[in-house]
């Protein structure tokens, strides 16, 4: 038994196994030149389906690399990670979770259809069927117009929806973020905020998300992961109490429960006693 937030921000039951679980994961990197450096230390992580879960941190805390761990594209050096009950390399394998990055990474040769279809293309699933999917993933992004265009004709808003398009290619349970909306101008990175809690409403897909913006997590999430300098550890967990999905418009960075949740996440980050006590989660899971 696993729990996902209520539209409330409280702990509900759901069944089956969690989209995510990091079970005492430390990871230290060896060096050459001196000391090795402890980048994590015994973190503890449950992060259940259809979850939106944001890292927040100071520079060098280990958010990407607890990110690059669960995607598998490193390991950890004690602990143990799953992902939907799986391993994290046994999930990289079934393609359990979709990637995206700061760099939406597009293709330049290939359109914007063609940029979509190519996780589904590797793997070779016939044409007709990659061309209805996505087709499909056009539309959940907005960009059915925009199929037979390229990445140099795009603005870069645009691009990152084609990435998360791609990254959705597969239908995965999972999605890892790492700071994807990090280059984005101010008024585009919120109106991409806004779409992907809608993307991720509609998909029902898990979320980690890296980022450095308070605002930016606490309009996303379900809960904030706040993280120690490093070696990076978690300091505390801060439920997001903003409502369901369709109520996360551009109004909500207005509401008082947004700004007491940045300031509680704002205090956590300084170490110091949260000032909204009633947007505060204890539970790691």
């Amino acid at each position: 038994m696993s729990t996902a937030p209520s539209a409330q921000g409280q702990p509900i039951a759901s069944t089956g196994p969690a989209a995510v679980s990091v079970a005492g994961v430390s990871k230290v990197f060896a060096s050459r030149k001196g000391a090795d450096v402890t980048a994590l230390e015994a973190v503890d992580l449950t992060i259940a389906p259809g979850e939106f879960v944001s890292l927040i941190g100071p520079s060098g805390c280990g958010k990407s690399t607890l990110l690059r761990l669960i995607a598998d594209l490193d390991s950890p050096t004690s602990g143990s990670i799953e992902v939907f009950g799986k391993t994290a390399r046994q999930a990289r394998i079934d393609q359990a979770y979709g990637i995206a990055f700061q760099q939406a990474g597009l293709l330049p040769w290939r359109t914007v259809r063609s940029n979509i279809e190519l996780p589904l293309e590797l793997h070779r699933v016939g044409k007709p069927a990659r061309a209805a999917r996505s087709s499909e993933l056009l539309a959940l992004v907005g960009l059915s117009d925009f199929a037979d265009k390229y990445p140099d004709q795009l603005s870069g808003g645009m691009q990152q929806r084609v990435a998360i398009a791609r990254s959705l290619a597969e239908s995965p349970g999972l999605l890892l973020m790492d700071e994807p909306f990090g280059a984005l101008d101010e008024m585009t990175r919120e109106r991409m905020q806004t779409e992907l809690v809608r993307i991720c409403a509609e998909t029902g897909a898990a979320v980690v998300f890296v980022t450095h913006s308070i605002p930016e997590a606490v309009f996303l999430s379900n809960r904030v992961v706040v993280m120690s300098p490093r070696p990076g550890r978690i300091r505390d967990v801060i439920a997001v109490d903003l409502g369901r999905a369709e109520g996360r418009g551009e109004g909500l960075r207005e509401a008082d429960s947004f700004f007491e949740a940045v300031v509680a996440v704002r205090e956590s980050l300084h170490g110091e006693p949260a000032g909204a006590p009633a947007a505060r989660g204890v539970d790691q899971r």
